[in-house]
Protein backbone atom coordinates (compact mmCIF):
# COMPACT_ATOMS: atom_id res chain seq x y z
CA UNK A 1 0.00 0.00 0.00
CA UNK A 2 1.56 3.34 -0.86
CA UNK A 3 -0.95 6.73 -0.65
CA UNK A 4 -3.96 5.24 0.38
CA UNK A 5 -6.26 7.80 2.34
CA UNK A 6 -9.88 7.86 3.83
CA UNK A 7 -11.76 11.50 5.40
CA UNK A 8 -13.69 10.84 8.68
CA UNK A 9 -16.30 13.57 8.03
CA UNK A 10 -18.81 13.81 10.78
CA UNK A 11 -22.75 15.13 11.00
CA UNK A 12 -21.85 17.69 13.12
CA UNK A 13 -19.45 18.60 15.38
CA UNK A 14 -17.84 17.15 17.95
CA UNK A 15 -19.55 13.75 16.55
CA UNK A 16 -16.67 12.13 17.37
CA UNK A 17 -13.89 12.84 14.19
CA UNK A 18 -11.06 13.61 16.00
CA UNK A 19 -10.99 10.42 18.21
CA UNK A 20 -12.27 7.90 15.86
CA UNK A 21 -9.49 9.27 13.12
CA UNK A 22 -7.08 8.97 16.31
CA UNK A 23 -8.09 5.44 16.96
CA UNK A 24 -8.29 4.01 12.87
CA UNK A 25 -4.26 5.69 13.01
CA UNK A 26 -3.47 3.42 16.24
CA UNK A 27 -5.28 0.25 14.62
CA UNK A 28 -3.33 0.74 11.53
CA UNK A 29 0.20 1.79 12.95
CA UNK A 30 -0.08 -1.37 14.88
CA UNK A 31 -0.91 -3.73 11.78
CA UNK A 32 2.77 -1.92 10.12
CA UNK A 33 0.85 0.25 8.29
CA UNK A 34 3.23 3.46 7.95
CA UNK A 35 0.01 6.00 8.60
CA UNK A 36 -0.21 10.37 9.01
CA UNK A 37 -2.90 12.01 10.09
CA UNK A 38 -4.30 14.99 8.21
CA UNK A 39 -6.95 18.20 8.86
CA UNK A 40 -6.66 20.60 6.06
CA UNK A 41 -8.58 23.38 7.72
CA UNK A 42 -8.52 23.54 11.78
CA UNK A 43 -10.39 25.88 14.29
CA UNK A 44 -9.22 25.52 18.06
CA UNK A 45 -7.62 27.16 20.81
CA UNK A 46 -5.67 23.99 21.67
CA UNK A 47 -2.25 23.95 19.69
CA UNK A 48 0.64 22.36 20.16
CA UNK A 49 4.10 23.42 18.61
CA UNK A 50 6.25 21.02 16.08
CA UNK A 51 10.00 20.26 16.70
CA UNK A 52 10.36 22.56 13.88
CA UNK A 53 8.47 25.79 15.36
CA UNK A 54 5.71 25.10 13.39
CA UNK A 55 1.91 25.91 15.12
CA UNK A 56 -0.94 23.21 14.85
CA UNK A 57 -4.02 21.98 16.33
CA UNK A 58 -3.47 19.84 18.97
CA UNK A 59 -5.95 16.88 18.16
CA UNK A 60 -3.86 16.41 15.04
CA UNK A 61 -0.29 16.37 17.51
CA UNK A 62 -2.50 13.75 19.67
CA UNK A 63 -3.19 11.67 16.23
CA UNK A 64 0.44 12.07 15.24
CA UNK A 65 1.07 10.25 18.32
CA UNK A 66 -2.04 7.67 17.27
CA UNK A 67 -0.08 6.99 14.20
CA UNK A 68 3.57 6.84 16.10
CA UNK A 69 4.92 9.97 13.81
CA UNK A 70 5.97 12.93 14.60
CA UNK A 71 3.69 15.82 13.73
CA UNK A 72 4.36 18.47 11.42
CA UNK A 73 2.65 21.37 9.38
CA UNK A 74 2.02 19.17 6.48
CA UNK A 75 -0.45 17.40 8.80
CA UNK A 76 -2.19 20.70 9.87
CA UNK A 77 -1.56 23.46 6.98
CA UNK A 78 -4.44 26.02 8.01
CA UNK A 79 -5.40 26.79 12.13
CA UNK A 80 -7.67 29.28 12.92
CA UNK A 81 -7.52 30.53 16.48
CA UNK A 82 -10.45 32.41 16.97
CA UNK A 83 -10.88 35.94 18.91
CA UNK A 84 -12.74 39.18 19.38
CA UNK A 85 -15.31 40.78 17.43
CA UNK A 86 -15.63 37.46 14.82
CA UNK A 87 -12.13 37.61 13.71
CA UNK A 88 -9.65 34.65 13.91
CA UNK A 89 -5.80 34.37 13.41
CA UNK A 90 -5.12 32.02 10.19
CA UNK A 91 -1.95 30.26 10.84
CA UNK A 92 -0.68 28.79 8.12
CA UNK A 93 1.86 26.06 7.79
CA UNK A 94 2.45 26.85 11.51
CA UNK A 95 2.65 30.50 10.76
CA UNK A 96 0.55 33.49 12.02
CA UNK A 97 -0.36 35.61 8.36
CA UNK A 98 -3.10 37.72 10.07
CA UNK A 99 -6.09 38.48 11.71
CA UNK A 100 -9.42 37.74 9.47
CA UNK A 101 -13.17 38.29 9.89
CA UNK A 102 -15.06 34.87 8.80
CA UNK A 103 -16.63 36.87 5.73
CA UNK A 104 -13.04 37.71 4.68
CA UNK A 105 -11.85 34.01 4.97
CA UNK A 106 -14.80 32.49 3.37
CA UNK A 107 -15.27 35.10 0.86
CA UNK A 108 -11.56 34.93 -0.64
CA UNK A 109 -8.83 33.82 1.34
CA UNK A 110 -10.34 30.12 1.69
CA UNK A 111 -9.87 29.46 -1.81
CA UNK A 112 -6.29 30.53 -1.72
CA UNK A 113 -5.40 28.02 0.59
CA UNK A 114 -7.21 25.44 -1.47
CA UNK A 115 -3.96 24.11 -3.52
CA UNK A 116 -1.58 24.42 -0.71
CA UNK A 117 -3.78 22.25 1.06
CA UNK A 118 -4.29 20.00 -1.71
CA UNK A 119 -0.54 19.94 -1.82
CA UNK A 120 0.27 19.02 1.67
CA UNK A 121 -2.06 15.89 1.85
CA UNK A 122 -0.66 14.86 -1.72
CA UNK A 123 2.88 14.91 0.12
CA UNK A 124 1.96 13.14 2.76
CA UNK A 125 0.20 11.03 0.48
CA UNK A 126 3.93 10.70 -0.96
CA UNK A 127 5.68 9.31 1.75
CA UNK A 128 3.11 7.25 3.59
CA UNK A 129 1.34 4.23 2.89
CA UNK A 130 -2.31 5.89 4.10
CA UNK A 131 -2.93 9.52 5.53
CA UNK A 132 -6.54 9.34 7.56
CA UNK A 133 -7.91 13.20 6.94
CA UNK A 134 -10.13 14.59 9.53
CA UNK A 135 -13.26 16.85 8.69
CA UNK A 136 -14.63 19.87 10.07
CA UNK A 137 -18.27 20.21 10.93
CA UNK A 138 -20.60 18.76 8.54
CA UNK A 139 -19.71 18.27 4.80
CA UNK A 140 -23.49 19.46 4.28
CA UNK A 141 -22.75 22.35 5.32
CA UNK A 142 -23.94 23.76 1.39
CA UNK A 143 -23.67 28.18 2.37
CA UNK A 144 -19.78 26.87 2.91
CA UNK A 145 -19.84 24.50 0.16
CA UNK A 146 -17.92 26.28 -2.44
CA UNK A 147 -14.85 27.41 -0.47
CA UNK A 148 -14.26 23.93 1.34
CA UNK A 149 -11.29 23.03 1.73
CA UNK A 150 -11.55 20.63 4.71
CA UNK A 151 -14.69 18.44 3.80
CA UNK A 152 -16.10 17.24 0.23
CA UNK A 153 -13.61 19.78 -1.60
CA UNK A 154 -10.50 18.12 -0.14
CA UNK A 155 -12.40 14.68 -0.67
CA UNK A 156 -13.12 15.14 -4.15
CA UNK A 157 -10.26 16.55 -5.14
CA UNK A 158 -7.90 13.83 -3.89
CA UNK A 159 -10.81 11.34 -4.65
CA UNK A 160 -10.72 9.77 -0.92
CA UNK A 161 -13.32 7.45 0.45
CA UNK A 162 -15.53 9.38 2.90
CA UNK A 163 -17.19 7.50 6.19
CA UNK A 164 -19.73 9.85 7.87
CA UNK A 165 -19.49 9.40 11.87
CA UNK A 166 -22.66 10.21 13.92
CA UNK A 167 -23.16 10.65 17.14
CA UNK A 168 -25.81 8.66 18.56
CA UNK A 169 -26.44 9.04 22.11
CA UNK A 170 -27.62 12.78 21.18
CA UNK A 171 -30.46 11.18 19.27
CA UNK A 172 -31.29 11.28 15.85
CA UNK A 173 -28.44 9.71 14.12
CA UNK A 174 -30.64 7.88 11.66
CA UNK A 175 -31.94 11.41 10.17
CA UNK A 176 -28.17 12.57 10.20
CA UNK A 177 -26.78 10.06 7.95
CA UNK A 178 -29.78 10.19 5.34
CA UNK A 179 -29.96 13.96 5.75
CA UNK A 180 -25.72 14.55 5.70
CA UNK A 181 -25.74 12.06 2.45
CA UNK A 182 -29.09 14.24 0.88
CA UNK A 183 -27.71 17.16 0.76
CA UNK A 184 -24.91 16.32 -1.15
CA UNK A 185 -24.14 17.12 -4.62
CA UNK A 186 -23.86 13.85 -6.83
CA UNK A 187 -20.24 14.17 -7.35
CA UNK A 188 -19.81 14.42 -3.30
CA UNK A 189 -22.43 11.21 -2.84
CA UNK A 190 -20.07 9.39 -5.12
CA UNK A 191 -17.49 9.52 -2.60
CA UNK A 192 -19.21 8.69 0.65
CA UNK A 193 -19.09 5.14 1.22
CA UNK A 194 -20.99 4.90 4.78
CA UNK A 195 -21.18 5.37 7.70
CA UNK A 196 -19.76 4.84 11.68
CA UNK A 197 -21.72 4.95 14.81
CA UNK A 198 -20.39 6.43 17.59
CA UNK A 199 -20.96 6.44 21.34
CA UNK A 200 -23.78 3.45 21.51
CA UNK A 201 -25.25 2.75 24.82
CA UNK A 202 -26.94 -1.07 24.93
CA UNK A 203 -27.65 -4.08 22.69
CA UNK A 204 -26.59 -3.55 19.49
CA UNK A 205 -29.21 -6.19 17.78
CA UNK A 206 -31.41 -3.37 18.77
CA UNK A 207 -29.58 -1.00 16.52
CA UNK A 208 -29.54 -3.66 13.34
CA UNK A 209 -33.40 -2.86 12.10
CA UNK A 210 -32.77 0.42 11.75
CA UNK A 211 -29.39 0.19 10.22
CA UNK A 212 -30.80 -2.44 7.42
CA UNK A 213 -32.99 0.38 6.78
CA UNK A 214 -30.71 3.11 6.33
CA UNK A 215 -29.14 1.05 3.60
CA UNK A 216 -31.77 0.76 2.24
CA UNK A 217 -32.78 4.13 1.72
CA UNK A 218 -29.11 5.01 0.90
CA UNK A 219 -27.47 1.60 -0.53
CA UNK A 220 -24.49 2.85 1.94
CA UNK A 221 -23.40 0.50 4.92
CA UNK A 222 -22.37 0.89 8.01
CA UNK A 223 -18.80 -0.13 8.78
CA UNK A 224 -19.44 -0.10 12.57
CA UNK A 225 -21.25 0.92 16.02
CA UNK A 226 -18.39 2.28 18.34
CA UNK A 227 -19.86 2.40 22.32
CA UNK A 228 -19.94 4.91 24.59
CA UNK A 229 -15.83 4.75 26.24
CA UNK A 230 -15.62 6.70 29.62
CA UNK A 231 -12.52 8.72 30.68
CA UNK A 232 -10.54 8.22 27.37
CA UNK A 233 -9.50 12.17 27.83
CA UNK A 234 -8.31 12.48 24.76
CA UNK A 235 -7.00 16.14 23.48
CA UNK A 236 -10.06 18.76 22.58
CA UNK A 237 -10.76 20.22 19.60
CA UNK A 238 -12.86 22.68 19.58
CA UNK A 239 -13.74 24.06 23.15
CA UNK A 240 -14.17 23.11 26.43
CA UNK A 241 -16.42 19.56 26.68
CA UNK A 242 -17.14 19.78 30.52
CA UNK A 243 -19.56 22.25 32.39
CA UNK A 244 -17.19 25.20 34.62
CA UNK A 245 -18.76 23.22 37.91
CA UNK A 246 -18.02 19.83 36.40
CA UNK A 247 -15.10 17.11 36.72
CA UNK A 248 -12.32 17.79 34.20
CA UNK A 249 -12.81 13.90 32.58
CA UNK A 250 -15.31 11.52 33.00
CA UNK A 251 -12.10 8.95 34.60
CA UNK A 252 -12.82 7.57 38.23
CA UNK A 253 -10.62 9.51 40.40
CA UNK A 254 -7.59 7.09 42.26
CA UNK A 255 -7.54 7.43 45.79
CA UNK A 256 -4.97 9.73 47.09
CA UNK A 257 -1.53 8.28 48.49
CA UNK A 258 -1.76 10.08 51.18
CA UNK A 259 -3.90 11.03 53.70
CA UNK A 260 -5.65 14.24 51.43
CA UNK A 261 -6.53 14.96 48.32
CA UNK A 262 -5.59 18.19 46.80
CA UNK A 263 -8.36 20.56 44.94
CA UNK A 264 -7.45 22.33 41.82
CA UNK A 265 -9.77 25.27 40.27
CA UNK A 266 -8.87 26.16 36.82
CA UNK A 267 -10.17 29.92 36.30
CA UNK A 268 -12.73 29.15 32.78
CA UNK A 269 -11.40 32.42 31.12
CA UNK A 270 -12.72 33.96 28.00
CA UNK A 271 -10.91 32.64 24.95
CA UNK A 272 -9.34 29.85 26.98
CA UNK A 273 -6.67 28.20 24.66
CA UNK A 274 -4.17 24.97 26.00
CA UNK A 275 -6.28 23.91 29.10
CA UNK A 276 -5.38 20.70 28.24
CA UNK A 277 -2.37 21.67 30.31
CA UNK A 278 -3.97 20.94 33.60
CA UNK A 279 -4.98 17.36 32.35
CA UNK A 280 -1.36 15.83 33.75
CA UNK A 281 -3.06 17.61 37.21
CA UNK A 282 -6.12 15.46 36.99
CA UNK A 283 -4.36 12.19 36.00
CA UNK A 284 -2.81 12.10 39.13
CA UNK A 285 -4.16 10.04 42.34
CA UNK A 286 -6.10 12.28 44.87
CA UNK A 287 -5.92 15.71 43.37
CA UNK A 288 -9.38 16.91 41.76
CA UNK A 289 -9.93 19.40 38.90
CA UNK A 290 -12.54 21.53 38.19
CA UNK A 291 -12.85 24.72 35.97
CA UNK A 292 -14.68 27.77 37.91
CA UNK A 293 -16.49 31.19 36.91
CA UNK A 294 -17.08 32.83 40.87
CA UNK A 295 -15.17 33.76 43.81
CA UNK A 296 -16.39 31.67 46.16
CA UNK A 297 -15.58 28.56 44.06
CA UNK A 298 -11.44 29.36 44.97
CA UNK A 299 -12.40 29.23 48.81
CA UNK A 300 -11.60 25.65 49.05
CA UNK A 301 -9.11 25.25 46.78
CA UNK A 302 -5.60 24.69 47.39
CA UNK A 303 -4.45 25.81 43.67
CA UNK A 304 -5.36 27.98 41.72
CA UNK A 305 -4.30 27.49 37.84
CA UNK A 306 -4.95 30.60 35.37
CA UNK A 307 -4.55 29.57 32.04
CA UNK A 308 -4.00 30.39 28.93
CA UNK A 309 -5.95 32.84 26.55
CA UNK A 310 -6.03 33.93 23.19
CA UNK A 311 -7.51 37.42 24.94
CA UNK A 312 -5.39 38.25 27.94
CA UNK A 313 -6.92 41.68 28.10
CA UNK A 314 -10.62 40.44 27.98
CA UNK A 315 -9.35 37.59 30.59
CA UNK A 316 -8.30 40.40 33.29
CA UNK A 317 -11.74 41.96 32.16
CA UNK A 318 -13.71 39.40 33.17
CA UNK A 319 -11.53 38.32 36.21
CA UNK A 320 -11.98 41.39 37.84
CA UNK A 321 -15.96 42.01 36.61
CA UNK A 322 -16.41 38.29 38.49
CA UNK A 323 -14.45 38.96 41.21
CA UNK A 324 -12.21 36.68 40.28
CA UNK A 325 -9.10 39.39 40.58
CA UNK A 326 -10.39 39.82 43.81
CA UNK A 327 -9.88 36.46 45.27
CA UNK A 328 -6.90 35.77 43.76
CA UNK A 329 -5.27 38.82 45.26
CA UNK A 330 -6.34 37.33 48.81
CA UNK A 331 -5.08 34.07 47.88
CA UNK A 332 -1.38 35.74 47.25
CA UNK A 333 -1.26 37.39 50.03
CA UNK A 334 -2.22 34.52 52.49
CA UNK A 335 0.57 32.52 51.18
CA UNK A 336 -1.87 30.18 49.09
CA UNK A 337 -0.82 28.84 45.62
CA UNK A 338 -1.85 30.40 42.20
CA UNK A 339 -0.20 28.94 39.19
CA UNK A 340 -0.14 31.39 35.39
CA UNK A 341 0.63 29.92 32.69
CA UNK A 342 0.73 31.92 29.60
CA UNK A 343 -1.93 34.30 28.92
CA UNK A 344 -2.22 33.76 32.61
CA UNK A 345 0.93 34.23 33.45
CA UNK A 346 0.41 37.61 31.43
CA UNK A 347 -2.51 38.69 33.82
CA UNK A 348 -0.40 38.30 37.02
CA UNK A 349 1.84 40.84 35.59
CA UNK A 350 1.89 44.39 36.90
CA UNK A 351 1.91 45.87 33.33
CA UNK A 352 0.47 45.19 29.92
CA UNK A 353 1.21 46.72 26.44
CA UNK A 354 -1.00 45.65 24.19
CA UNK A 355 -1.16 47.07 20.43
CA UNK A 356 -0.96 43.81 18.71
CA UNK A 357 -4.07 41.33 20.31
CA UNK A 358 -6.55 43.03 22.08
CA UNK A 359 -4.89 46.65 20.70
CA UNK A 360 -6.13 48.28 23.83
CA UNK A 361 -2.46 49.93 24.92
CA UNK A 362 -1.38 50.26 28.35
CA UNK A 363 -3.53 47.94 30.43
CA UNK A 364 -2.48 47.53 34.70
CA UNK A 365 -2.15 43.81 35.20
CA UNK A 366 -3.05 41.82 38.54
CA UNK A 367 0.24 42.97 40.37
CA UNK A 368 0.72 39.43 41.48
CA UNK A 369 4.07 38.67 39.94
CA UNK A 370 6.92 41.20 38.73
CA UNK A 371 6.66 40.98 35.37
CA UNK A 372 5.73 43.38 32.49
CA UNK A 373 4.72 42.41 29.20
CA UNK A 374 4.87 43.74 25.30
CA UNK A 375 2.65 42.17 22.68
CA UNK A 376 4.88 41.84 20.14
CA UNK A 377 3.96 41.34 16.75
CA UNK A 378 5.99 38.18 15.90
CA UNK A 379 4.50 35.44 17.48
CA UNK A 380 6.83 33.35 19.52
CA UNK A 381 6.75 29.38 18.90
CA UNK A 382 9.10 27.11 20.71
CA UNK A 383 10.24 23.93 22.45
CA UNK A 384 12.25 24.94 25.53
CA UNK A 385 13.63 22.24 27.83
CA UNK A 386 15.21 23.55 31.10
CA UNK A 387 14.80 22.41 35.26
CA UNK A 388 12.49 23.73 37.77
CA UNK A 389 12.23 22.27 41.30
CA UNK A 390 15.91 20.24 40.47
CA UNK A 391 13.74 18.09 37.80
CA UNK A 392 14.05 18.42 34.30
CA UNK A 393 11.14 20.02 32.09
CA UNK A 394 9.53 20.37 28.85
CA UNK A 395 7.01 22.52 27.62
CA UNK A 396 6.00 24.57 24.40
CA UNK A 397 5.54 28.14 24.41
CA UNK A 398 2.58 29.84 21.73
CA UNK A 399 2.90 33.65 23.10
CA UNK A 400 3.04 37.12 21.38
CA UNK A 401 3.64 38.31 25.08
CA UNK A 402 7.07 39.38 25.97
CA UNK A 403 7.50 38.88 29.49
CA UNK A 404 10.10 41.17 30.89
CA UNK A 405 11.01 39.78 34.90
CA UNK A 406 12.25 41.79 37.08
CA UNK A 407 12.55 40.20 40.04
CA UNK A 408 11.40 37.10 42.06
CA UNK A 409 12.49 33.78 41.88
CA UNK A 410 13.50 32.20 38.14
CA UNK A 411 10.69 29.74 36.85
CA UNK A 412 10.88 28.03 33.67
CA UNK A 413 11.50 31.55 31.85
CA UNK A 414 9.25 32.99 34.09
CA UNK A 415 9.18 33.84 38.16
CA UNK A 416 7.84 32.82 41.04
CA UNK A 417 6.73 35.00 44.12
CA UNK A 418 6.27 33.02 47.61
CA UNK A 419 3.36 30.99 46.94
CA UNK A 420 2.24 32.07 42.84
CA UNK A 421 4.16 30.96 40.03
CA UNK A 422 4.16 32.36 36.16
CA UNK A 423 5.76 30.61 33.19
CA UNK A 424 4.59 30.90 29.39
CA UNK A 425 5.60 27.04 28.97
CA UNK A 426 2.75 24.77 28.23
CA UNK A 427 2.46 21.33 28.96
CA UNK A 428 5.27 22.00 31.95
CA UNK A 429 3.14 19.74 34.20
CA UNK A 430 3.31 16.38 31.90
CA UNK A 431 6.99 16.32 32.84
CA UNK A 432 6.51 13.62 35.51
CA UNK A 433 9.42 14.42 37.49
CA UNK A 434 8.38 18.15 37.85
CA UNK A 435 4.74 17.91 38.36
CA UNK A 436 5.31 15.80 40.96
CA UNK A 437 7.68 18.52 42.74
CA UNK A 438 5.69 21.03 42.24
CA UNK A 439 2.60 19.24 43.97
CA UNK A 440 4.61 18.75 47.21
CA UNK A 441 5.26 22.60 47.04
CA UNK A 442 1.52 22.99 46.53
CA UNK A 443 0.74 20.68 49.44
CA UNK A 444 3.08 22.24 51.71
CA UNK A 445 1.39 25.41 50.92
CA UNK A 446 -1.78 24.45 51.34
CA UNK A 447 -0.98 22.91 54.53
CA UNK A 448 -2.18 19.27 52.87
CA UNK A 449 -0.97 15.85 53.92
CA UNK A 450 -1.17 15.26 50.23
CA UNK A 451 1.54 12.93 48.55
CA UNK A 452 1.96 12.14 44.56
CA UNK A 453 1.96 8.60 43.69
CA UNK A 454 5.77 7.49 43.21
CA UNK A 455 4.53 6.01 39.43
CA UNK A 456 2.67 8.18 37.96
CA UNK A 457 3.31 8.34 33.91
CA UNK A 458 1.19 10.78 31.69
CA UNK A 459 2.98 9.49 29.04
CA UNK A 460 2.42 6.10 29.45
CA UNK A 461 -1.47 6.85 30.26
CA UNK A 462 -1.87 8.34 26.97
CA UNK A 463 -0.12 5.96 25.38
CA UNK A 464 -2.72 3.70 26.99
CA UNK A 465 -5.58 6.11 26.18
CA UNK A 466 -4.41 5.57 22.11
CA UNK A 467 -4.51 2.03 22.77
CA UNK A 468 -7.95 2.15 23.68
CA UNK A 469 -9.10 4.25 20.39
CA UNK A 470 -7.14 1.80 18.79
CA UNK A 471 -9.14 -1.42 20.50
CA UNK A 472 -12.53 0.39 19.77
CA UNK A 473 -12.34 0.34 16.18
CA UNK A 474 -10.31 -3.12 15.98
CA UNK A 475 -12.90 -4.55 17.84
CA UNK A 476 -16.31 -2.86 16.33
CA UNK A 477 -15.50 -1.62 13.21
CA UNK A 478 -15.43 -3.65 10.06
CA UNK A 479 -11.70 -3.45 9.73
CA UNK A 480 -11.45 -5.49 6.54
CA UNK A 481 -13.83 -2.92 4.56
CA UNK A 482 -12.27 0.26 6.14
CA UNK A 483 -8.96 -1.14 4.84
CA UNK A 484 -10.28 -1.99 1.11
CA UNK A 485 -11.50 1.87 1.00
CA UNK A 486 -8.37 3.36 2.15
CA UNK A 487 -6.35 0.88 -0.27
CA UNK A 488 -8.90 1.28 -3.28
CA UNK A 489 -11.33 4.30 -2.76
CA UNK A 490 -15.14 4.59 -2.35
CA UNK A 491 -17.34 1.48 -4.37
CA UNK A 492 -18.25 2.12 -7.87
CA UNK A 493 -22.05 2.82 -8.40
CA UNK A 494 -22.98 3.94 -5.43
CA UNK A 495 -26.63 5.08 -5.66
CA UNK A 496 -27.75 9.19 -5.50
CA UNK A 497 -30.10 10.16 -2.86
CA UNK A 498 -32.04 12.80 -3.55
CA UNK A 499 -32.73 15.64 -3.67
CA UNK A 500 -29.20 16.72 -3.70
CA UNK A 501 -27.51 19.88 -2.92
CA UNK A 502 -29.51 22.97 -4.30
Amino acid sequence: MRGGGLLVAGTTSDAGKSVVTAGICRWLVRQGVKVAPFKGQNMSLNSFVTREGAEIGRAQAMQAQAARVEPTALMNPVLLKPGGDRTSQVVLMGRPVGEMSARGYHGNRQKELFEPVVACLEELRATHDAVICEGAGSPAEINLRRTDIVNMGIARAARLPVVVVGDIDRGGVFAQFFGTTALLAPEDQELVAGYLVNKFRGDVTLLEPGLDMLYGLTGRRTFGVLPYAHGLGIDEEDGLRVSLRGAVRESVVAPPVGTDVLRVAVCAVPLMSNFTDVDALAAEPGVIVRFVDRPEELADADLVVVPGTRGTVRALAWLRERGLAAALARRAAEGRPVLGVCGGFQALGEHIEDEVESKAGAVEGLGLLPVRVRFAREKTLARPVGEALGERVEGYEIHHGVADVRGGEPFLDGCRVGAVWGTHWHGSLESDGFRRAFLREVAAAAGRAFVPAPDTSFGALREEQLDRLGDLIEEHADTDALLRLIEEGAPKGLPFVPPGAP
